[in-house]
Protein backbone atom coordinates (compact mmCIF):
# COMPACT_ATOMS: atom_id res chain seq x y z
CA UNK A 1 0.00 0.00 0.00
CA UNK A 2 1.26 3.43 -0.82
CA UNK A 3 1.66 5.66 2.19
CA UNK A 4 -1.27 8.06 2.50
CA UNK A 5 -0.25 11.68 3.07
CA UNK A 6 -1.46 13.53 6.12
CA UNK A 7 -5.11 14.51 6.19
CA UNK A 8 -4.22 18.14 5.65
CA UNK A 9 -2.34 17.39 2.44
CA UNK A 10 -4.26 17.28 -0.84
CA UNK A 11 -2.91 15.44 -3.85
CA UNK A 12 -3.72 16.67 -7.32
CA UNK A 13 -5.35 13.99 -9.46
CA UNK A 14 -3.83 13.04 -12.76
CA UNK A 15 -5.68 13.60 -16.03
CA UNK A 16 -8.45 11.09 -16.72
CA UNK A 17 -6.76 9.95 -19.92
CA UNK A 18 -4.40 7.09 -19.06
CA UNK A 19 -0.79 7.95 -19.76
CA UNK A 20 2.12 5.89 -20.99
CA UNK A 21 0.79 2.34 -21.07
CA UNK A 22 4.04 0.69 -20.07
CA UNK A 23 4.36 -3.01 -19.49
CA UNK A 24 3.62 -4.18 -15.97
CA UNK A 25 6.63 -5.33 -14.01
CA UNK A 26 6.71 -6.71 -10.51
CA UNK A 27 9.24 -7.38 -7.84
CA UNK A 28 9.51 -8.86 -4.40
CA UNK A 29 10.43 -6.83 -1.39
CA UNK A 30 14.04 -7.94 -1.63
CA UNK A 31 16.42 -7.03 -4.41
CA UNK A 32 17.14 -10.58 -5.56
CA UNK A 33 15.29 -12.21 -8.43
CA UNK A 34 14.26 -15.41 -6.70
CA UNK A 35 10.67 -16.60 -6.79
CA UNK A 36 8.42 -15.18 -4.13
CA UNK A 37 6.69 -17.27 -1.53
CA UNK A 38 3.39 -18.95 -2.25
CA UNK A 39 -0.01 -17.49 -1.48
CA UNK A 40 -3.26 -19.04 -0.35
CA UNK A 41 -5.52 -16.11 -1.19
CA UNK A 42 -8.91 -17.13 -2.65
CA UNK A 43 -8.08 -20.78 -2.06
CA UNK A 44 -5.17 -20.78 -4.52
CA UNK A 45 -1.49 -21.46 -3.96
CA UNK A 46 1.34 -20.76 -6.33
CA UNK A 47 4.71 -19.14 -6.85
CA UNK A 48 5.13 -15.52 -7.87
CA UNK A 49 8.19 -14.62 -9.89
CA UNK A 50 9.21 -10.98 -10.21
CA UNK A 51 10.91 -11.89 -13.48
CA UNK A 52 7.87 -13.53 -15.07
CA UNK A 53 7.11 -11.95 -18.45
CA UNK A 54 3.92 -9.95 -18.86
CA UNK A 55 1.51 -12.17 -20.76
CA UNK A 56 -0.21 -10.71 -23.81
CA UNK A 57 -2.75 -13.45 -24.50
CA UNK A 58 -5.04 -12.82 -21.54
CA UNK A 59 -8.72 -11.97 -21.25
CA UNK A 60 -9.74 -9.76 -18.33
CA UNK A 61 -13.42 -9.31 -17.49
CA UNK A 62 -14.55 -6.12 -15.74
CA UNK A 63 -17.78 -6.22 -13.73
CA UNK A 64 -18.67 -2.74 -12.39
CA UNK A 65 -21.18 -2.25 -9.63
CA UNK A 66 -23.47 -0.64 -12.19
CA UNK A 67 -23.10 -0.04 -15.94
CA UNK A 68 -24.17 3.18 -17.60
CA UNK A 69 -23.04 5.50 -14.80
CA UNK A 70 -20.42 8.20 -15.45
CA UNK A 71 -18.22 7.00 -12.59
CA UNK A 72 -17.93 3.38 -13.74
CA UNK A 73 -17.84 4.37 -17.42
CA UNK A 74 -14.65 6.32 -16.67
CA UNK A 75 -13.23 3.69 -14.29
CA UNK A 76 -13.71 0.84 -16.72
CA UNK A 77 -12.32 2.88 -19.60
CA UNK A 78 -9.17 3.20 -17.50
CA UNK A 79 -9.18 -0.57 -17.07
CA UNK A 80 -9.62 -1.05 -20.79
CA UNK A 81 -6.69 1.23 -21.62
CA UNK A 82 -4.48 -0.71 -19.20
CA UNK A 83 -5.47 -4.18 -20.37
CA UNK A 84 -5.44 -3.52 -24.10
CA UNK A 85 -2.30 -1.41 -23.82
CA UNK A 86 -0.56 -4.45 -22.33
CA UNK A 87 -1.62 -6.61 -25.25
CA UNK A 88 -4.59 -8.45 -23.75
CA UNK A 89 -8.36 -8.48 -24.25
CA UNK A 90 -10.76 -6.42 -22.15
CA UNK A 91 -14.42 -7.33 -21.69
CA UNK A 92 -17.00 -5.44 -19.61
CA UNK A 93 -20.23 -7.03 -18.42
CA UNK A 94 -22.64 -5.76 -15.80
CA UNK A 95 -26.11 -4.80 -14.69
CA UNK A 96 -27.87 -1.44 -14.73
CA UNK A 97 -29.27 -2.10 -11.26
CA UNK A 98 -26.73 -1.07 -8.61
CA UNK A 99 -28.43 -3.13 -5.90
CA UNK A 100 -29.05 -6.46 -7.71
CA UNK A 101 -26.28 -8.72 -6.39
CA UNK A 102 -27.91 -11.81 -7.93
CA UNK A 103 -27.66 -10.24 -11.39
CA UNK A 104 -24.05 -9.31 -10.73
CA UNK A 105 -23.29 -12.90 -9.71
CA UNK A 106 -24.90 -14.05 -12.95
CA UNK A 107 -22.56 -11.81 -14.98
CA UNK A 108 -19.61 -13.24 -13.07
CA UNK A 109 -20.77 -16.78 -13.79
CA UNK A 110 -20.84 -15.96 -17.49
CA UNK A 111 -17.19 -14.89 -17.35
CA UNK A 112 -16.26 -18.06 -15.45
CA UNK A 113 -17.97 -20.17 -18.12
CA UNK A 114 -16.06 -18.19 -20.73
CA UNK A 115 -12.85 -19.20 -18.92
CA UNK A 116 -11.36 -15.72 -18.72
CA UNK A 117 -7.95 -15.35 -17.12
CA UNK A 118 -8.84 -12.65 -14.58
CA UNK A 119 -11.85 -10.78 -13.27
CA UNK A 120 -12.07 -7.26 -11.82
CA UNK A 121 -15.32 -6.63 -9.96
CA UNK A 122 -16.80 -3.81 -7.87
CA UNK A 123 -18.90 -5.78 -5.42
CA UNK A 124 -22.48 -4.80 -4.67
CA UNK A 125 -22.58 -7.08 -1.63
CA UNK A 126 -19.55 -8.30 0.40
CA UNK A 127 -20.91 -11.80 1.00
CA UNK A 128 -23.37 -12.54 -1.80
CA UNK A 129 -20.64 -12.76 -4.44
CA UNK A 130 -18.28 -14.95 -2.41
CA UNK A 131 -19.58 -18.35 -3.61
CA UNK A 132 -19.27 -17.22 -7.21
CA UNK A 133 -15.81 -15.73 -6.73
CA UNK A 134 -14.64 -18.91 -5.01
CA UNK A 135 -15.75 -20.79 -8.13
CA UNK A 136 -13.60 -18.40 -10.14
CA UNK A 137 -10.65 -19.16 -7.86
CA UNK A 138 -11.25 -22.90 -8.24
CA UNK A 139 -11.14 -22.38 -12.01
CA UNK A 140 -7.71 -20.68 -11.64
CA UNK A 141 -9.17 -17.27 -12.50
CA UNK A 142 -7.47 -14.39 -10.68
CA UNK A 143 -9.89 -12.07 -8.88
CA UNK A 144 -9.39 -8.35 -8.30
CA UNK A 145 -11.96 -6.20 -6.56
CA UNK A 146 -11.94 -2.44 -7.10
CA UNK A 147 -13.86 0.42 -5.53
CA UNK A 148 -15.98 -1.96 -3.39
CA UNK A 149 -14.55 -5.10 -1.80
CA UNK A 150 -15.80 -8.56 -0.89
CA UNK A 151 -14.66 -10.61 2.08
CA UNK A 152 -10.86 -10.81 1.64
CA UNK A 153 -10.82 -14.60 1.34
CA UNK A 154 -12.95 -14.36 -1.81
CA UNK A 155 -10.46 -12.45 -3.97
CA UNK A 156 -6.73 -12.01 -4.54
CA UNK A 157 -6.33 -8.21 -4.41
CA UNK A 158 -8.54 -5.25 -3.55
CA UNK A 159 -7.78 -1.95 -5.29
CA UNK A 160 -8.91 0.65 -2.77
CA UNK A 161 -9.50 4.24 -3.92
CA UNK A 162 -7.91 5.50 -0.70
CA UNK A 163 -7.63 4.45 2.88
CA UNK A 164 -11.20 3.74 4.01
CA UNK A 165 -10.61 5.56 7.28
CA UNK A 166 -9.04 8.55 5.54
CA UNK A 167 -11.94 8.84 3.09
CA UNK A 168 -14.48 8.72 5.90
CA UNK A 169 -12.63 11.24 8.06
CA UNK A 170 -12.05 13.63 5.16
CA UNK A 171 -15.77 13.72 4.31
CA UNK A 172 -16.74 14.31 7.93
CA UNK A 173 -14.08 17.00 8.29
CA UNK A 174 -15.33 18.75 5.18
CA UNK A 175 -18.89 18.88 6.48
CA UNK A 176 -17.60 20.03 9.87
CA UNK A 177 -15.74 22.94 8.30
CA UNK A 178 -18.80 23.98 6.30
CA UNK A 179 -21.19 23.82 9.28
CA UNK A 180 -18.85 25.19 11.90
CA UNK A 181 -18.79 21.75 13.52
CA UNK A 182 -22.34 22.26 14.77
CA UNK A 183 -25.80 20.84 14.17
CA UNK A 184 -27.64 17.76 12.99
CA UNK A 185 -26.57 15.96 9.84
CA UNK A 186 -27.57 12.88 7.87
CA UNK A 187 -25.90 10.43 5.49
CA UNK A 188 -27.37 9.56 2.09
CA UNK A 189 -25.79 6.24 1.14
CA UNK A 190 -26.13 3.80 -1.77
CA UNK A 191 -27.35 0.23 -1.12
CA UNK A 192 -27.60 -1.07 2.43
CA UNK A 193 -25.22 -3.91 1.52
CA UNK A 194 -22.56 -1.80 -0.27
CA UNK A 195 -19.22 -2.75 1.30
CA UNK A 196 -17.44 0.54 0.85
CA UNK A 197 -20.41 2.63 1.96
CA UNK A 198 -20.87 0.69 5.19
CA UNK A 199 -17.15 0.78 5.93
CA UNK A 200 -17.01 4.56 5.49
CA UNK A 201 -20.14 5.09 7.58
CA UNK A 202 -18.64 2.95 10.34
CA UNK A 203 -15.50 5.07 10.39
CA UNK A 204 -17.56 8.26 10.41
CA UNK A 205 -19.51 7.09 13.44
CA UNK A 206 -16.27 6.25 15.21
CA UNK A 207 -14.70 9.60 14.30
CA UNK A 208 -17.69 11.42 15.77
CA UNK A 209 -16.35 10.45 19.19
CA UNK A 210 -13.57 13.00 18.67
CA UNK A 211 -14.23 16.06 20.90
CA UNK A 212 -14.25 18.44 17.96
CA UNK A 213 -17.51 16.81 16.80
CA UNK A 214 -19.24 17.10 20.17
CA UNK A 215 -21.75 19.61 18.75
CA UNK A 216 -22.49 17.54 15.60
CA UNK A 217 -25.15 14.81 15.69
CA UNK A 218 -25.80 12.10 13.11
CA UNK A 219 -29.60 11.80 13.06
CA UNK A 220 -30.27 9.48 10.11
CA UNK A 221 -28.81 7.25 7.41
CA UNK A 222 -30.87 6.96 4.21
CA UNK A 223 -30.32 4.63 1.24
CA UNK A 224 -30.90 5.65 -2.37
CA UNK A 225 -29.55 2.42 -3.93
CA UNK A 226 -27.47 4.55 -6.32
CA UNK A 227 -30.66 5.30 -8.28
CA UNK A 228 -31.17 8.93 -9.31
CA UNK A 229 -34.86 9.23 -8.50
CA UNK A 230 -34.74 7.23 -5.28
CA UNK A 231 -31.73 9.21 -4.05
CA UNK A 232 -33.54 12.45 -4.92
CA UNK A 233 -36.62 11.30 -2.99
CA UNK A 234 -34.54 10.20 0.00
CA UNK A 235 -32.82 13.59 0.14
CA UNK A 236 -36.22 15.29 0.15
CA UNK A 237 -37.48 12.95 2.91
CA UNK A 238 -34.43 13.67 5.07
CA UNK A 239 -35.16 17.38 5.02
CA UNK A 240 -38.86 16.84 5.68
CA UNK A 241 -38.17 14.48 8.58
CA UNK A 242 -35.39 16.55 10.13
CA UNK A 243 -36.26 20.26 9.83
CA UNK A 244 -33.16 21.24 11.85
CA UNK A 245 -30.79 19.44 9.50
CA UNK A 246 -27.61 21.41 8.82
CA UNK A 247 -25.83 19.06 6.45
CA UNK A 248 -25.80 15.87 4.38
CA UNK A 249 -22.88 13.61 3.54
CA UNK A 250 -23.43 11.41 0.48
CA UNK A 251 -20.48 9.05 -0.05
CA UNK A 252 -21.70 7.98 -3.49
CA UNK A 253 -21.51 9.85 -6.79
CA UNK A 254 -25.09 9.14 -7.80
CA UNK A 255 -26.40 10.09 -4.36
CA UNK A 256 -24.60 13.41 -4.04
CA UNK A 257 -25.67 14.44 -7.55
CA UNK A 258 -29.32 13.64 -6.80
CA UNK A 259 -29.19 15.44 -3.44
CA UNK A 260 -27.62 18.48 -5.09
CA UNK A 261 -30.35 18.51 -7.72
CA UNK A 262 -33.00 18.58 -5.01
CA UNK A 263 -31.27 21.21 -2.87
CA UNK A 264 -30.60 23.50 -5.84
CA UNK A 265 -34.33 24.01 -6.44
CA UNK A 266 -35.41 24.06 -2.78
CA UNK A 267 -35.58 26.65 -0.03
CA UNK A 268 -32.66 24.83 1.63
CA UNK A 269 -30.17 25.87 -1.06
CA UNK A 270 -27.12 27.43 0.57
CA UNK A 271 -28.43 26.67 4.07
CA UNK A 272 -28.13 22.90 4.24
CA UNK A 273 -24.55 21.93 3.41
CA UNK A 274 -23.89 18.98 1.12
CA UNK A 275 -20.62 17.12 0.65
CA UNK A 276 -19.39 13.61 -0.01
CA UNK A 277 -17.96 11.81 -3.03
CA UNK A 278 -18.83 13.21 -6.45
CA UNK A 279 -17.59 13.50 -10.01
CA UNK A 280 -16.56 17.00 -11.15
CA UNK A 281 -18.65 16.87 -14.33
CA UNK A 282 -21.73 15.89 -12.32
CA UNK A 283 -21.22 18.52 -9.64
CA UNK A 284 -19.83 21.51 -11.58
CA UNK A 285 -23.16 23.29 -12.01
CA UNK A 286 -24.03 22.87 -8.33
CA UNK A 287 -20.69 24.26 -7.20
CA UNK A 288 -21.05 27.24 -9.50
CA UNK A 289 -24.63 28.02 -8.46
CA UNK A 290 -23.78 27.88 -4.76
CA UNK A 291 -25.62 24.67 -3.87
CA UNK A 292 -22.39 22.85 -2.95
CA UNK A 293 -19.22 24.35 -1.50
CA UNK A 294 -16.84 21.40 -1.80
CA UNK A 295 -16.76 17.62 -2.22
CA UNK A 296 -14.16 14.88 -2.68
CA UNK A 297 -13.19 12.09 -5.05
CA UNK A 298 -10.25 10.25 -6.57
CA UNK A 299 -9.61 9.76 -10.30
CA UNK A 300 -11.79 6.79 -11.34
CA UNK A 301 -9.79 6.27 -14.53
CA UNK A 302 -6.65 5.70 -12.48
CA UNK A 303 -8.55 3.35 -10.18
CA UNK A 304 -9.67 1.27 -13.16
CA UNK A 305 -6.21 1.36 -14.70
CA UNK A 306 -4.67 0.13 -11.46
CA UNK A 307 -7.23 -2.69 -11.27
CA UNK A 308 -6.43 -3.72 -14.84
CA UNK A 309 -2.69 -3.68 -14.25
CA UNK A 310 -3.05 -5.68 -11.03
CA UNK A 311 -5.15 -8.27 -12.87
CA UNK A 312 -2.48 -8.63 -15.58
CA UNK A 313 0.29 -8.90 -12.96
CA UNK A 314 -1.64 -11.66 -11.15
CA UNK A 315 -2.43 -13.60 -14.31
CA UNK A 316 1.19 -13.28 -15.45
CA UNK A 317 2.43 -14.83 -12.20
CA UNK A 318 4.34 -11.73 -11.16
CA UNK A 319 2.39 -11.34 -7.91
CA UNK A 320 -0.07 -13.47 -5.96
CA UNK A 321 -1.56 -10.88 -3.65
CA UNK A 322 0.74 -11.59 -0.73
CA UNK A 323 1.67 -8.71 1.57
CA UNK A 324 4.89 -6.97 0.59
CA UNK A 325 4.81 -7.80 -3.10
CA UNK A 326 5.15 -4.90 -5.53
CA UNK A 327 4.22 -4.18 -9.13
CA UNK A 328 4.73 -1.29 -11.51
CA UNK A 329 1.57 0.43 -12.76
CA UNK A 330 2.95 2.38 -15.70
CA UNK A 331 3.35 6.10 -15.13
CA UNK A 332 1.56 5.83 -11.77
CA UNK A 333 4.65 4.15 -10.36
CA UNK A 334 5.18 1.26 -7.99
CA UNK A 335 2.47 -0.10 -5.72
CA UNK A 336 2.89 -2.42 -2.77
CA UNK A 337 0.39 -5.02 -1.60
CA UNK A 338 -0.52 -4.33 2.02
CA UNK A 339 -2.01 -6.63 4.63
CA UNK A 340 -5.15 -8.40 3.48
CA UNK A 341 -4.21 -8.05 -0.17
CA UNK A 342 -5.09 -4.33 -0.29
CA UNK A 343 -3.52 -1.92 -2.77
CA UNK A 344 -4.37 1.76 -2.23
CA UNK A 345 -4.54 4.29 -5.06
CA UNK A 346 -3.93 7.39 -2.93
CA UNK A 347 -5.51 10.33 -1.13
CA UNK A 348 -8.61 12.00 -2.62
CA UNK A 349 -8.77 15.56 -3.88
CA UNK A 350 -11.16 18.23 -2.58
CA UNK A 351 -13.04 19.93 -5.44
CA UNK A 352 -14.44 23.45 -5.08
CA UNK A 353 -14.94 26.58 -7.16
CA UNK A 354 -11.20 27.24 -7.33
CA UNK A 355 -10.22 24.01 -9.09
CA UNK A 356 -13.25 22.16 -10.46
CA UNK A 357 -12.73 23.45 -14.01
CA UNK A 358 -9.31 21.81 -14.06
CA UNK A 359 -10.92 18.34 -14.27
CA UNK A 360 -12.97 16.58 -16.89
CA UNK A 361 -14.55 13.33 -15.67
Amino acid sequence: MRKIPSRSTSLMLASVSCLGLLAVAACGTSSDASADGDSAVNGKTGQASPNAPTRTDLTVGFVPKQVGTPYFDVADLGGKHAVTGLGSTFEEVGTDDGADSAAQASRLNALIQQDVDAIAVSAQDPKALCPTLRQAGDADIDVVTYDSDTDPECRDIFISPASAEDLAVRQLEELGKQTGYKGEFAILSAARTATNQNTWIGYMKHELKDPRYKHMTLVDVAYGDDEAQKSYDEARKLLQTHPKLKGIISPTTNGIKAAAKYLSASRFKGEVKLTGLGAPNDMRQYVKDGTVEAFLLWDPAKLGELAGRAAIALASGQITGREGQMFLAGDMGWFEVAAGGVVTLGEPTVFDATNIDNYDF
